[in-house]
């Protein structure tokens, strides 16, 4: 016992505490200029600056920051029209205008994707259809007589996932029989209890919570006439078991525990002592209450916002109630009209501490003077977004001090790691004046310890939680979003050593030396890395590339070079690299996929970061330079970003241009170099030409 407690009582200390000596002063950048070389080909030096002016053009003059369009699938669009008529504004204009958004995107085979040119999928489809009910589309429309065809060859409408099931059941679709129970006495769990809501996810306690005052009401909303699905069901059942609608299992295992749970609690709703019903609806209440203050909405995020909307129309809240208000403000604050006018599609969320960390990292590592006022602006803007009060990370580590950076405006209950590390690499780029620098230091020494303390055992990094790794919570009925958890992942781990690394820590201290254990047991049989937060292979492999460089790691190790040959054997005849969602559900499908310049710009530089700059550097960069538009930017066909793998997937609209500009910065400083030192090949391991004869655009 001793033996056990003593580590884990040092640990926090040894992680907070030991850093380099001279850690702050690698937080303060040089002024001097990257390296230059006349011999630079102009067309290298005309695509960075025009990337560069493409970029700034976006900044927000007035504050510093930069937030571009984040974008996901239509089942956003449908739930917002959902939730219109739950509120009874089912007449709305906007209801119109999502329609329109909705039929924009219908597939040729009559379904809805969820990625950007993928499949048809069938709770998307059925959303979609539903959806366009409500706005008045008559079933004997072509277009909806071609959805229900593909409802019917995806499965039928009993295999949509729970929280379509949910929303279905509100307006009397589906009978709650079939809705897997989220009963609020989930919240009278305690902290140190096997099961309790913060074994979850952030972001799916965030969407459970609210969710569970919702099953505690079930209310019953009149489902409009038009919008009737009995179309949809093969028979005269309105649900199926859960037994049938969750994925075989065995007799013994967990699915079936939960599944026994779950007719349990649906045979006690309704029994047994009202008080313990009236306690959990309180905590649940209270506890959502408390995370709207200094949030942007509950997590921030459009699920939760839209739960936490029907969760206190559940409760009784007036319309006219202030915090009831400002939900609705925060959902509206999401919408994105098109430019016709036409059309409207909501985001999930919005993404300035992102969008802004990564531009000032590809301005400043173009070239970019690190005291431009742009750069300047935005670092300020950064510091003045530090969380400083505890969020429920606190829960699993009491000891950990406050600190970090969340990836929206306002969601201070929510700081993330990723977010937290990528602050921390921008704002080391920029040069300021004493105070702010000051201000830096500060708001950095919290993050670096807020950052170590957030290590889990196994030595990675997740993305909001520590040690939140119980696999056996995914065999919940209504886990099936596929991120009941939030484990450690290869690239968050891989961002986390690149801050580190570039701060003065190598594998001399323990939380390092961990994390490049955790890694090895990560990589992929054929070298690669799994990219939790980006699509996929190609993601995960660049960001682990970059934390191992950044530590010192020895590059030519056989490992680090079973990475290099995969993302060489991936590379497209064009020059780039493409890969899709459907990695996530086909792993054998990895690297394949149309190229984008996002995923381009990710496998240059994770190819550089191992020091290699041969034919295949040269073809990206060529494809890059050879695909930007004349006002600098990029376009980008595929859907790169990750929500929640198999269900959810993002459009970030800005990596399209700021990842190319970042990739193609670190390009030319290493030619700067080569060409500066008279030297043909790159100082690399192998010994890679750097500008191999008649290859490339440095030939």
């Amino acid at each position: 016992m001793i033996r056990r407690i003593v580590p884990e009582w040092l640990v926090p200390l040894e992680r907070t505490y030991r850093k380099p000596k001279d850690w702050a002063d690698n937080l303060k950048p040089a002024l001097v200029a990257p390296p230059s070389h006349p011999d630079i080909p102009n067309e290298l030096r005309h695509s960075i600056r025009m990337a560069q002016e493409a970029v700034l053009r976006s900044q927000d003059k007035e504050e510093g920051f930069w937030c571009a369009d984040l974008k996901a699938d239509t089942t956003i669009a449908s739930d917002t029209i959902m939730l219109l008529n739950f509120l009874g504004r089912g007449n709305s204009v906007k209801v119109r205008k999502l329609a329109n958004h909705l039929l924009n995107e219908q597939l040729p085979c009559g379904g809805w994707p969820i990625f950007r040119n993928g499949p048809a999928e069938i709770s998307a489809t059925v959303k979609a259809y539903w959806a366009l009910k409500f706005a008045e589309h008559s079933p004997n429309e072509p277009r909806m007589a071609a959805a229900r065809r593909r409802i019917r060859e995806l499965g039928g409408i009993h295999k949509v996932n729970t929280y379509l099931k949910f929303y279905m059941a509100i307006f009397g679709q589906y009978d709650w029989r079939g809705v897997p129970s989220i009963p609020p006495e989930l919240m009278l769990f305690p902290k140190w209890f096997y099961f309790n809501i913060y074994e979850m996810s952030s972001w799916t306690r965030a969407i459970v919570v609210p969710l569970s005052i919702v099953w505690a009401y079930q209310p019953a909303i009149p489902c409009p006439p038009k919008a009737v699905l009995n179309e949809l069901f093969p028979d005269s059942r309105r649900h199926v078991t859960l037994k049938d609608a969750v994925e075989p299992h065995r007799l013994a295992s967990w699915t079936s525990f939960f599944l026994i749970w779950d007719r349990l609690l649906k045979t006690l709703e309704g029994r047994g002592g009202r008080w313990i019903r009236v306690w959990a609806l309180r905590l649940a209440e209270d506890w959502m209450l408390e995370r709207f203050q200094n949030s942007d909405g509950l997590g921030a995020i459009y699920p939760s916002i839209v739960n936490s909307i029907m969760a206190m129309k559940c409760l009784g809240y007036p319309d006219t109630d202030p915090r009831l208000v400002e939900q609705l403000q925060h959902l509206d604050r999401l919408e994105l009209p098109d430019p016709d006018g036409k059309s409207t599609q909501w985001q999930p969320c919005r993404s300035p501490v992102w969008d802004t960390a990564i531009s000032v990292i590809a301005l400043a590592e173009s070239g970019l003077q690190r005291d431009h006022p742009a750069l300047v602006a935005s670092a300020k803007w950064l510091i003045s977004k530090e969380i400083k009060t505890a969020g429920d990370w606190k829960v699993t580590n009491p000891s950990g001090p406050v600190g970090g950076w969340a990836f929206e405006f306002n969601n201070a209950f929510y700081p993330d790691i990723d977010d937290s590390a990528m602050v921390m690499l921008a704002l080391r780029h920029v040069h300021m004046d004493e105070q702010a620098a000051h201000l830096r230091e500060k708001a950095c020494l919290r993050g670096l310890n807020w950052l170590l303390s957030m290590q889990s055992k196994t030595g990675g990094w997740a993305a909001f939680d520590k040690d939140n790794t119980k696999v056996i919570l995914t065999k919940i009925p209504f886990a099936d979003h596929n991120a009941m958890i939030d484990p450690p992942w290869a690239d968050v781990t891989g961002r986390v050593l690149e801050f580190l690394g570039y701060i003065g820590y190598d594998q001399d201290f323990p939380a390092v030396a961990r994390a490049v254990r955790f890694l090895r047991r990560e990589q992929e049989e054929d070298g690669s890395w799994f990219g939790r937060w980006g699509v996929n292979y190609i993601y995960g492999t660049w960001q682990v590339l970059r934390g191992l460089a950044a530590i010192d790691e020895d590059m030519s190790q056989p490992y680090v070079q079973r990475a290099v040959e995969w993302l060489k054997s991936v590379q497209l005849p064009d020059g780039g690299w493409g890969e899709t969602c459907a990695t996530y559900h086909d792993p054998s499908l990895k690297g394949k996929g149309p190229a984008t310049p996002s995923q381009t710009a990710w496998a240059i530089m994770g190819l550089m970061s191992a020091g290699v700059y041969d034919e295949s550097v040269c073809g990206g960069v060529e494809y890059l330079v050879r695909t930007q538009k004349e006002d600098g930017t990029w376009d980008e066909s595929e859907c790169t970003g990750t929500g929640f793998p198999k269900v959810y997937y993002l459009e970030y609209t800005m990596y399209r241009n700021y990842f190319p500009l970042h990739a193609l910065g670190v390009y030319q400083s290493a030619l700067g170099v080569a060409l500066r030192d008279g030297t043909a090949r790159a100082a690399a391991p192998n010994g890679d030409a750097l500008f191999p004869s008649g290859k490339g655009i440095g030939a």
